[in-house]
């Protein structure tokens, strides 16, 4: 009976694909793990410091309404208004209401105080539990201008009532937002929204407020956003919801992913409040000299999904120039899907680098093959089976490569009788046994690496495929099967308890990848050359359980279109290695060339004949020193 064993490129292949996934699995852990450590550390040091969640989500705001039959009243309200007290005197601005907008795509509401958007809704779009998707909502979000008057008295525009007014102009919504210190002078809030868009152009400007604004002290545009939680695992989605920015010459960075992180940084001309799937960005015209950013992860450890009403909180300050004593800035605000397709077509502002597609080649590979070739299928496939015909795509692909790895371990399997009499012949001679088994790789014209260097040749596939699904706005809220959202994972099972790693429910297309995975590696160890165990090799057995262990415990959680991609992938490779073993490779006719190939004389070069002798002087030195 044939004993079955990994071979040592097989090893090394499985080593490093393991290594990454592990490291793709755990590194958002470590990062939240390390920034809590630090976060700790300062409040120690300094707990008077001013947190981002105060910064961020003050306490709640008393509803204000002025009593203009009342003069003592009006007179005291004015009085604390300085220039802006002209305000108070229009009575559509004595309490706070607002203007409504909205086309094809976008519903807005925008307040009368601040003059600011305080409900944005995608009227597209629900979430998991079929509510529409708001992004901004019921005071999670904050806009305004922070500056100092001539007397010396602090105000932020987000306090203060405009006056609207609203106008239509061919297929184009405007709204008009004016705090005014006289029936001329103004600070002006334009907001114009086109048909069918998800992008609202919005211009900052102003006219005769040089007498008003003391220019020689900053002037801060202050912006901050709750996200609000849109899916079914808070802590998944959580994931993947990120502030992203643009600086210096369009460089593209992001701040922590996990934890609570702060950055101030240069140029910047858009700055994305990104959730997973729906994003708020702000564009600038004109880039921005600094940009005091934060980002503060509101959801714990231990918190239960249920209980989760947003995800991360974000705060912006960007400070404003004025040009001749007033205000000018040309801008565009963006709330609609985080989906590349979609932020591709404003790609003159650069945004659609806020979607995460992956770094390096990995991007490209995303970007430029697998999302159009997605794209495609899905025109006309139900997502399930677009991610199965991507899956039999892929391994068209990468058959060559696959078959040269199915060659080499054969190739190995029929050396094993040689190489274990190499073993028993030489085994208290580990330096002699090693120039054997090279001289026999040699001569049989057998290059041991061959086999590692497919699975290496993979790996761009395999991460890029492992950045794509989750956040592939595509799947988002497609069925298949039992799986009723493939950007989700697909629970059959609801577990009374959380199981740390795992989760509080079972998924299904991670257990059927993990059986995939481990019958692949069964067959792998057996049709391929068996490395005897030797001291410093990893052990055989847990290699073998490594990965559907990982891919079980992992992927629980994981979007459930990544799970089946892994399965579907897996299981095809079994049938192809199949096939090969039956009908293609013949190991008599590979052991015959192999015989053939020893006969032939071979030529050492140059550095197998430096190599071969600094082996016999290694040798020789260890006979001395017994």
């Amino acid at each position: 009976m044939e004993e079955k064993k990994l071979d040592t490129t097989t090893i090394i292949g499985f080593v490093l694909i393991t290594a990454i996934l592990i490291w793709m699995l755990y590194d958002n852990q470590k990062n939240a793990e390390n920034q809590t450590a630090e976060a700790t550390k300062t409040e120690q040091v300094d707990s008077a410091k001013t947190t981002a969640a105060e910064v961020i989500a003050p306490e709640p705001e008393k509803e204000f309404t002025l009593n203009l039959a009342d003069s003592t009243e009006l007179a005291k309200y004015k009085n604390s208004l300085g220039p802006f007290a002209y305000s108070a005197t229009l009575e559509s601005n004595a309490k706070s209401e607002f203007t409504e907008v909205e086309n094809e795509k976008l519903y807005l509401k925008i307040s009368n105080k601040g003059g600011q958007i305080i409900e944005a809704r995608l009227k597209e779009f629900t979430t998991y539990d079929s509510v529409p998707v708001y992004l901004v909502k019921d005071k999670n979000a904050s806009f305004g201008i922070e500056l100092t008057t001539n007397d010396n008295r602090t105000f932020n525009t987000k306090d203060l009532y405009f006056e609207p007014t609203e106008t239509v102009s061919g297929d184009q919504e405007i709204v008009t937002m004016r705090l005014k210190t006289s029936a001329d002078t103004y600070l002006e809030y334009r907001y114009t929204l086109k048909k069918d868009d998800y992008l609202i152009d919005f211009a900052i400007q102003s006219k005769g407020l040089n007498g008003a604004v003391n220019t020689s002290k900053p002037i801060t545009l202050d912006w901050s956003l709750n996200g609000i939680r849109h899916a079914k695992s808070a802590s998944y989605e959580n994931r993947y919801t990120r502030l992203t920015y643009n600086h210096e010459d369009e460089k593209v960075d992001k701040l922590s992913q996990s934890g609570d992180d702060e950055e101030v940084v240069e140029n910047t001309t858009w700055l994305s409040f990104r959730q997973h799937f729906f994003s708020s960005i702000l564009i600038s015209d004109k880039a921005f000299k600094t940009a005091d950013l934060k980002s503060k992860n509101l959801i714990g450890k231990d918190v239960n999904d249920a209980d989760v009403e947003f995800t991360k909180a974000y705060a912006a300050s960007l400070p404003l120039e004025l040009s001749n004593g007033e205000f000018n800035y040309e801008m565009h605000m963006y709330y609609g899907p985080t989906d590349y397709k979609v932020l591709k077509q404003y790609k003159e502002y650069g945004i659609d680098e806020s979607m995460p597609t992956g770094w390096g080649i990995f991007g490209i590979i995303n970007r430029w093959i697998i999302m159009p070739v997605f794209d495609f299928l899905v025109s006309f496939l139900p997502a399930g089976f677009a991610i199965i015909a991507l899956t039999i795509l892929v391994k068209l692909v990468l058959s060559p490569v696959q078959y040269k790895q199915f060659v080499s371990q054969a190739k190995m399997k029929v050396l094993r009788p040689e190489m274990d009499e190499i073993n028993k012949k030489y085994e208290d001679q580990p330096m002699k046994k090693q120039q054997e088994t090279m001289s026999l790789y040699k001569k049989a014209g057998v290059n041991p690496m061959s086999g590692c260097l497919p699975a290496v040749l993979q790996m761009p596939v395999f991460y890029a495929l492992f950045t794509f699904f989750p956040t592939a706005f595509i799947l988002r809220q497609k069925s298949f099967l039992w799986a009723d959202d493939l950007s989700s994972y697909d629970s059959v099972i609801k577990l009374p308890f959380d199981v740390p790693f795992y989760g509080s429910h079972v998924s299904l297309f991670p257990i059927l990848a993990s059986i995939a995975i481990f019958i692949y590696m069964q067959m792998t160890s057996a049709q391929s050359m068996a490395q005897q165990q030797q001291p410093g090799m990893p052990n055989m057995k847990f290699l073998l359980y490594l990965s559907p262990v990982m891919m079980l415990v992992f992927f629980n959680q994981y979007a459930s279109g990544l799970s089946l991609y892994y399965f579907v992938s897996n299981t095809i490779t079994i049938f192809i290695m199949l096939a090969i073993k039956k009908f293609i490779i013949d190991e008599d006719k590979i052991h015959a060339k192999i015989q053939e190939n020893k006969k032939k004389p071979k030529k050492e070069g140059k550095f197998q004949q430096r190599l071969k002798k600094m082996m016999e002087q290694a040798e020789a030195q260890q006979k001395g020193k017994k």
